[in-house]
């Protein structure tokens, strides 16, 4: 029988994140968080530390990582009347315009221009729960007014807002960082080169839904969050002649393995994708995941159980018992999920 020929509760992806093991600031420097390496069903993991990954992989391997770059999308703006309101952008349009929460919605009409500094941000439709769409009149000073929004279970300010952004970030439009390639640096993507395994690129705009725990009581009927990618040709084609080899596709983080796997699903190298990864429906194009430690009764806890089955439980036990830090900025772990692999 497979796994999703019942429905799965919500509450078996539950399990007990104590506070003062969610990282509130990254470490320094970035390739020293710890990395809990899966050898699959029948071994105990490894610890190493992202320092490791070259001596990980193999020549022939594609490392994939995910290039967004997160937008200041937190404004405080100001009324014609004088009167503050936050706008918080949420994802940018084809049109160029942008939905974003703005709040006290009720109290801005459409048609109104907010300001903040020398950025101006017309307010338009009413969108519901609070999100509207606004235009920026010019997105050049939004660097300088804006602030990047941090996750809500981030409690301590950022001294450097570019420790909220990986070394390769370079495609502007997120509003959340794929935060598994926060540990990367140079020094460690040189090294992978060396060793003869490709880096390739894609780029998916992160929302902010990333973080919203499934509120559906069965796991098979959240409804995922859409957003934006683009993926260059090359890209697909390495990680199909990398497969056809033996060699392995690391995706760096479940935004770049969500990017791939649309690609893969569809046939469509950019677009929106709402792809939701769950029980028996696992990846076919990655097959081997760096991703962090996740919240719990989440849609990327459940992607990772797509990626390894169940066993992910006596990893996060492990990782629990042995001092590992948990979500955006905490340690992140290697996750095996080539067939035979993964249960």
């Amino acid at each position: 029988m497979s796994r999703t020929a019942e429905r799965t509760p919500v509450e078996a992806f539950a399990y007990d994140l104590p506070e003062d093991r969610i990282a509130q600031v990254p470490v320094e420097p970035r390739d020293a968080a710890r990395l809990l390496v899966d050898r699959g069903p029948l071994a105990p993991p490894d610890h190493r530390g992202v320092r490791d990954l070259p001596s990980l992989l193999d020549p022939g391997d594609v490392l994939v990582v995910n290039d967004t770059r997160v937008v200041p999308a937190r404004i405080a703006a100001t009324k014609p009347t004088g009167g503050a309101v936050e706008v918080l952008l949420l994802e940018r349009e084809p049109a160029g315009t942008w939905r974003a929460l703005v709040r006290p919605s009720r109290r801005v009409a459409p048609g109104t221009t907010l300001t903040a500094g020398p950025l101006s941000i017309e307010v338009a439709d009413d969108l519901g729960d609070g999100v509207r769409r606004v235009a920026l009149g010019d997105e050049a000073p939004l660097d300088a007014v804006g602030e990047v929004p941090l996750p809500p279970y981030i409690h301590v300010d950022l001294d450097d807002p570019e420790r909220y952004q990986t070394v390769y970030a370079r495609a502007p439009g997120s509003v959340a960082a794929p935060t598994a390639g926060l540990h990367l640096t140079d020094r460690v993507l040189d090294a992978c080169r060396e060793r003869g395994v490709r880096i390739e690129r894609v780029e998916l705009q992160v929302g902010l839904g990333t973080f919203r725990p499934i509120a559906a009581d069965h796991v098979e009927d959240h409804v995922m969050h859409a957003e934006a990618y683009r993926v260059e040709p090359a890209v697909v084609d390495a990680c199909r002649a990398a497969r056809a080899h033996g060699s392995r596709v690391v995706a760096v983080g479940t935004t770049t393995l969500r990017t791939l796997e649309a690609v893969e699903a569809t046939g469509a190298l950019e677009g929106r994708t709402d792809i939701y990864l769950h029980g028996d429906a696992r990846p076919t194009l990655v097959d081997t995941l760096l991703t962090n430690f996740h919240v719990p009764r989440s849609s990327l806890l459940v992607l990772v159980d797509a990626v390894i089955g169940p066993r992910w439980r006596r990893l996060y036990d492990t990782a629990l018992a042995d001092g590992y830090r948990f979500l955006s900025f905490g340690d992140c772990c290697l996750l095996d999920g080539r067939p035979g692999r993964a249960g």
